[in-house]
């Protein structure tokens, strides 16, 4: 594969790792944090802080990568993991924790170039998607939301131009060409999608959610965590959206109607020309998103009265679902069997080619990689496209079912 090689070729100080029995142990959230934030601290400059903060990120990224190679294919010493779901929960952990990490670096970086130590308003940054759901793969972009509230005696529109260029200074910070993989910040899932206002305040959220908010902001709130800035805010950020999220007495007949109806238009839609729609794991037949999608309705229809499916995790929420008898136990195992082989798919792609792609490569070199960190022999790349179908159409059955009602 290509990823860890280039890691460690950006960073030959990481071989080290390899040779410490602990070594390829995942770090802790506050660990990487704290190292980072001293990192940009001791800088003498913006950049010069966001690029230590990016070298230990590209560090802790080739420990997670190794970590993942080694445990997918043993050694000698130790037989390949054979829980598949707790090497992707690892991964999505390690990756979700290290970006968190580093954006929390170029928040403090950017702050302290143009401020100092305060920021005129109070600024949250929360994690959506894959990044609030700690499920972030080695190529993912940082989705998320920006939050602010001006600080005490500070005009709102003094508070808005220092939120609007904080977030420019991160964005720019974290994409300055070095040797390092640059880190994307999408925040493309905020309320009015592309068209809507960059950051908002807490109490413009709060008079958007309560006029205007559309089911599918709704959805995308399920998986929202705060994961840099002002901790009390992001929390009073939680506290607004709970309801919004974790509807009382569940979705009515018309919410549902147009999650299902979304849902189909994005499949017709959304896959790429050409795709293969029984190979492409996010947006293919019984891939991550028709399990997802599948997860998050029963979430908004029973997370009001069930607290266990009040998780921004996709499998922890699968698992609380059956726990409390919304879906039955082969159900579960079929749709997290094909939630896991389809991450692993994306997680194996990025390894070998060093670029995220959603679909099995088409050279048979880079496929035979793809299949021996899944498990398989070499020379039997066919018997793997053959279990991913296979996997992902019993998936596709299930939201039939559960999903669109079939």
């Amino acid at each position: 594969g290509r990823l860890a090689p280039d890691l460690l070729m950006r960073a030959p100080e990481a071989v080290a790792l390899l040779g410490d029995p602990g070594g390829l142990a995942p770090r802790t959230h506050e660990a990487l944090a704290q190292e980072v934030l001293a990192a940009v601290g001791r800088a003498d400059s913006a950049e010069a802080g966001v690029a230590a903060a990016r070298g230990v990120r590209r560090r802790e990224l080739f420990r997670t990568a190794a970590a993942d190679i080694i445990r997918s294919y043993g050694t000698e010493d130790s037989p390949a993991e054979e829980d598949t779901g707790a090497l992707v929960d690892r991964v999505g952990g390690a990756v979700s924790d290290l970006t968190a990490a580093t954006v929390a670096g170029a928040l403090r970086a950017a702050v302290s170039h143009h401020w100092g130590e305060t920021l005129p308003t109070r600024f949250a940054i929360i994690g959506v998607g894959r990044f609030g759901g700690h499920e972030l793969g080695y190529g993912s972009d940082a989705d998320v939301l920006f939050v602010h509230e001006p600080r005490e005696g500070v005009d709102e529109q003094v508070a808005a131009k220092a939120a609007q260029t904080v977030i420019a200074e991160m964005r720019r910070l974290l994409q300055l060409p070095t040797a390092d993989p640059p880190l994307l910040i999408d925040a493309d899932l905020r309320p009015e999608g592309r068209s809507g206002p960059l950051v908002r305040t807490l109490s413009s959220y709060a008079a958007y959610y309560r006029r205007w908010s559309l089911t599918w902001e709704s959805q995308a709130l399920l998986r929202a965590e705060p994961v840099a800035g002002d901790i009390e805010l992001g929390a009073r950020f939680i506290e607004l959206i709970d309801p919004l999220r974790y509807p009382m007495e569940g979705l009515g007949e018309d919410a549902v109607r147009e999650i299902r109806r979304l849902k189909a238009r994005m499949e017709s839609e959304r896959l790429p020309r050409g795709a293969d729609p029984t190979l492409h794991t996010k947006l293919g037949r019984g891939g991550l998103s028709d399990v997802e999608w599948t997860v998050q309705l029963i979430q908004m229809q029973h997370a009001w009265a069930e607290p266990g499916l009040r998780t921004t995790r996709t499998r922890e929420a699968l698992a609380a679902a059956h726990a409390a008898g919304l879906i039955p136990t082969e159900e579960a195992q079929i749709l997290d069997e094909a939630w896991v082989l389809a991450t692993r798919v994306r997680n194996a792609v990025m390894l070998v080619r060093g670029r995220a792609g959603d679909t099995f490569p088409s050279e048979a070199r880079e496929l035979g990689a793809v299949g021996r960190y899944l498990g398989y022999a070499e020379g039997t790349a066919g018997e793997l496209l053959d279990d991913y179908r296979r996997i992902t159409r019993r998936a596709r059955a299930v939201v039939d079912d559960l999903f669109y009602g079939a």
